[in-house]
């Protein structure tokens, strides 16, 4: 994803990729609403947040991102070039991965059977927060607070432009600490399979991190269980280990489809 300019509708406060123009509110409500004033590149609520987590410019310096994710039994390796977005996935039963084009799938002595199409990346977005968030083609917009345990964390919602990624029609909603500015609870929908936009908004609580390389990013991130907006007990934990950023990319042939693999059709919404 790459820089956007963000055009403010008075009334909507709708951040949208294209010439910022001056426009005032004069009865501003939240922080959102009153950073999506100004003619930055990304809505300054974003982007304190960006610098809350060690900046654009560090993160944008990286360029291979991998990390392990410790299943029972099956540890996972997700290895991403943070330009292209080319990636793979290693476990000792099989491995997948997206070289550019095309994804690929290569069974060994276990066979994977979830959608290759869906999963490839699918860990990377969750992991990359809220970096990811400064990718091309976002429409940004303000939204209510999110309350959890009595305190109120500001939001902004986040949208695509049409035929961006394989799910155009998914829907983020990040919320920060108001005072840190750090990222704290991660909305989202999920529209990949069935193609319609979707208002079960499912959230994560981010509230584990690690330092890598100068930059905040996640340790541990948990699913809540949720009625609408309101968040109810965790029910699931995701952790990352064993993280690494580097400057310099691997060769295109590392996110290549090995000999025995096969190509797998990715569902564009």
């Amino acid at each position: 994803m790459n820089k956007l300019t963000v055009f403010l509708f008075l009334l909507g406060l709708v951040a949208c990729k294209q010439e910022a123009k001056n426009e005032t509110n004069e009865a501003p409500v939240t922080e959102v609403q009153e950073s999506m004033k100004s003619e930055t590149v990304y809505p300054d609520a974003l982007a304190k947040v960006f610098e809350a987590h060690g900046g654009l410019t560090q993160w944008k310096a990286q360029r291979t991102l991998s990390y392990v994710i410790p299943k029972p039994n099956m540890p996972e390796t997700h290895t991403i070039d943070l330009w292209s977005r080319q990636d793979r996935i290693d476990t000792e039963q099989f491995s997948m991965g997206f070289d550019g084009e095309q994804a690929w799938l290569m069974n060994g002595s276990g066979k994977y059977e979830g959608d290759v199409g869906f999963y490839h990346n699918l860990m990377f977005y969750f992991y990359a927060m809220p970096f990811v968030l400064a990718d091309d083609g976002i429409v940004y917009s303000a939204t209510p607070d999110l309350e959890y345990e009595g305190k109120k964390y500001p939001g902004i919602q986040i949208a695509y432009e049409s035929g961006v990624g394989a799910s155009s029609k998914d829907e983020y909603f990040i919320h920060f600490d108001p005072e840190s500015h750090q990222m704290a609870w991660l909305g989202y929908t999920v529209t990949y399979r069935s193609g319609e936009s979707s208002d079960n908004v499912k959230w994560i609580n981010y509230g584990d991190w690690q330092e890598v390389n100068g930059l905040m990013l996640p340790k541990t991130i948990t699913w809540h269980k949720y009625e609408g907006r309101t968040i109810l007990e965790p029910v699931n934990s995701v952790t990352f280990e064993e993280v690494t950023l580097d400057g310099k990319s691997k060769p295109d042939v590392f996110y290549a489809k090995p000999e025995a693999g096969e190509y797998v059709t990715i569902q564009m919404n």
